[in-house]
């Protein structure tokens, strides 16, 4: 279910996201992408956990809207700091970003979850969602590295335009998300 729900085209987001994260490294900053996409599950799971348990609940309005809202800023936070040595020392910020994406995401996608699981023990199925998430993320981001790859080496792209490009593009898909999602 989890690998479905980030894999899943409707769900384009979360993919958009994941891109936005990984168009900016290569394969040997592995460990530091790794840790992005691990706290985006965190983030994703702890929302899941809460809304499971009824610690929270929210207006899946409001989740849509700042979900096109986060993605928009990190595309942005991309092209401004593309190529920039600067973008290192932002790196708590995308620790961030990654944190209350996951935790957006995870809000949006638990009425689904509840729906499937019913009332049944939600513990084991939510470990088994976040892994799914988690090796979604993965795969993603893996396709992500190696079209990156592919496009700077055999096509001598810049690193810093195909960022650029790529950043580029999402945020123009983002924005007719925000707009279906408008909340003003």
């Amino acid at each position: 279910m989890g690998l479905d729900h980030v894999i899943n085209w409707q769900n384009y987001a979360h993919i958009l996201f994941i891109i936005l994260l990984t168009v900016a490294y290569q394969f040997n900053a592995w460990k530091r992408l790794l840790l992005l996409i691990t706290l985006f599950t965190l983030g994703h799971l702890l929302a899941v956990l809460m809304v499971s348990y009824g610690v929270v609940s929210v207006s899946l309005g409001m989740v849509g809207f700042l979900i096109a809202v986060v993605i928009i800023f990190t595309a942005l936070f991309n092209i401004f700091t593309a190529g920039k040595e600067k973008r290192r020392e932002k790196m708590g910020l995308l620790f961030a970003l990654s944190i209350f994406l996951g935790l957006l995401r995870g809000l949006e996608f638990a009425p689904q979850f509840l729906g499937a699981v019913g009332q049944k023990s939600k513990i084991l199925p939510i470990l088994e969602v976040a892994l799914g998430v988690e090796a979604g993320q993965i795969i993603v981001a893996v396709i992500v590295l190696i079209i990156g790859t592919l496009v700077q080496t055999v096509f001598r792209f810049n690193k810093r335009d195909w960022v650029l490009v790529i950043s580029s593009v999402i945020l123009g898909l983002a924005i007719p998300l925000l707009l279906n999602h408008w909340i003003f």
